[in-house]
C-alpha cells in the first residue's frame, strides 16, 4: 500500500521541488524535507504556498506548448 502511494506521488508530482532546487541550486531532498518540516510547524500554511507554485508552474508549462505549436505552423 505504501508503495502505491509513493509510486503515485512520484508520476503525478507537480515538480516544484525540482524547478526550485534547479533555480537556486540546492538538493532537492532538502527542498522537500523543508515543505515537509515547516507544514507541521506552520500547520500547512507551506502546503497552500506549493500548490499556489504547481499551478502557475503548470500554466507555465502550458503556454509553452502552445507557443511550441503555433511556431511550427
Amino acid at each position: 500500500m505504501l508503495d502505491r502511494i509513493l509510486i503515485f506521488f512520484e508520476r503525478y508530482s507537480f515538480g516544484v521541488c525540482t524547478y526550485l532546487g534547479e533555480k537556486f541550486e540546492i538538493s532537492q531532498t532538502k527542498i522537500r524535507l523543508f515543505f515537509i518540516y515547516t507544514s507541521f510547524l506552520a500547520v500547512g500554511f507551506p502546503l497552500i504556498f506549493y500548490f499556489f507554485a504547481a499551478f502557475f508552474l503548470d500554466i507555465r508549462n502550458y503556454v509553452k506548448k502552445i507557443r511550441f505549436q503555433f511556431k511550427e505552423i
